[in-house]
């Protein structure tokens, strides 16, 4: 496979830092630490506008004032998802050793994942024009493209090597970082930056999932009985990766190592997952990394809480792990900072990173009782100290795009 191939030439990439902006507020490890300890960030909704949909809860990022982060002349070109997508930048900036200008050149790609992109820009401009009559503000474009992300934070940086949007629904987070860790492998850059950024938990687009019927009106319960949807959220996680070798020769410690990626497409429906997809793209994670699926020590589950979803993942982990997938842990954190849609491999990674760091398996909470058709071990309701030498994340998106990483212990 190319894949395989890609990682024996060489160049193995570490992750050098991270950075999260979630429901639980700003910071990488308050996401962890909510984690970790179970502690749902899912809340009474607020919108701008009143909502007259059903669901009444969320996962939002609570008390963010963008000005505190943000310079004044950057600001008005930020839509939300760009004003998560900077500040979570700039942590993982920052915790990788480097200064804004450190990273600046043609040797250093940014790449941001993005389901929707500038949805508040949208409905405020829609909304502007329909019911009060007046023009959308004059920067509505450049605010709402799914690529402001990534340009924004180009040019905050000085990065001018490859930069650049993936729209693939709730994986394009963990493509983003997959393609990152390919350029850098195969030599076509030395340094990216990596994740995914949403800003959605508005009025049209809660009532456009209300109409899936696949959001909980109470409690997200991935891979329990009784479970009855997912909650939305909102966020950004960013990531910086650059190869071991250049981590250790300017003395920088990385988190881990970045070892395997994996994506497949379904091609079968829009909506309904697909068991040789997911499974494909877990062997292919496996396969990229070289490793056996004993090697795995934790799996940071897509796990929305559908019914479908879960049963389909479910089947994938142990149609590739065997009986092993009955045992090894395998946790959904989408009931801490709810499906963060594009921005949701992200967040995961960087659970799923701490984790692995701190050898503790984080819960499912919300968890009742086992499904029968979801027959895994998903550390009900309490965390769990754990040997992780590598850890498993996967993302299966709307239209059947599969993605999947592994990290593990540096070397």
């Amino acid at each position: 496979m190319a894949f395989s191939r890609a990682r024996a030439e060489g160049r193995r990439v570490v992750i050098s830092g991270m950075g999260a902006v979630c429901a639980s507020g700003v910071g990488a490890q308050k996401l962890w630490e909510a984690a970790r300890d179970g502690v749902a960030q899912i809340r009474p909704l607020k919108t701008e506008r009143p909502y007259d949909g059903r669901i009444k809860i969320a996962a939002q990022v609570p008390d963010f004032n963008p000005a505190d982060y943000i310079e004044p002349n950057v600001l008005p070109f930020c839509d939300p998802f760009t004003q998560f997508c900077i500040v979570a930048a700039d942590e993982a900036v920052a915790q990788a050793g480097f200064g804004r200008k450190d990273v600046a050149g043609p040797r250093t790609a940014v790449i941001i994942g993005s389901g929707i992109g500038g949805m508040t820009t949208i409905e405020d401009g829609i909304y502007r024009y329909y019911v009060e009559g007046t023009r959308p503000e004059m920067l509505s474009v450049p605010k709402l493209i799914p690529s402001a992300a990534p340009a924004m934070l180009g040019m905050r940086y000085s990065c001018h090597g490859p930069t650049f949007a993936i729209g693939s629904a709730c994986s394009s987070a963990t493509q983003s970082i997959g393609l990152g860790m390919q350029m850098i492998r195969q030599g076509l850059v030395d340094k990216a930056i990596v994740g995914g950024a949403e800003a959605c938990v508005i009025n049209a687009t809660i009532r456009a999932w209300e109409g899936l019927r696949v959001l909980s009106p109470n409690l997200c319960r991935p891979f329990s009985k009784g479970r009855n949807g997912m909650s939305l959220g909102e966020g950004a996680a960013v990531f910086v990766l650059e190869t071991e070798e250049a981590a250790r020769a300017r003395g920088h410690a990385p988190l881990c190592e970045l070892a395997g990626y994996g994506t497949t497409s379904d091609a079968k429906d829009p909506v309904r997952p697909d068991l040789e997809g997911a499974s494909n793209a877990i062997a292919l994670a496996l396969e990229d990394a070289g490793m056996a699926p004993r090697e795995i020590h934790y799996v940071n589950a897509h796990g929305t809480a559908t019914h479908a979803n879960d049963i389909t993942e479910a089947e994938a982990i142990l149609r590739v792990f065997g009986e092993y997938g009955r045992v090894v842990p395998v946790s959904s954190t989408k009931p801490i900072h709810g499906h963060a849609l594009g921005a949701s491999g992200g967040l995961e990674l960087a659970i799923t990173i701490h984790a692995l760091r701190e050898q503790i398996a984080p819960p499912t909470i919300n968890f009742l009782e086992p499904d029968p058709k979801c027959p895994l071990d998903v550390v009900p309701n309490a965390a769990r100290k754990h040997k992780i030498d590598a850890a498993m994340s996967n993302s299966f998106a709307f239209g059947g795009i599969n993605a999947v990483l592994i990290v593990r212990h540096a070397a």
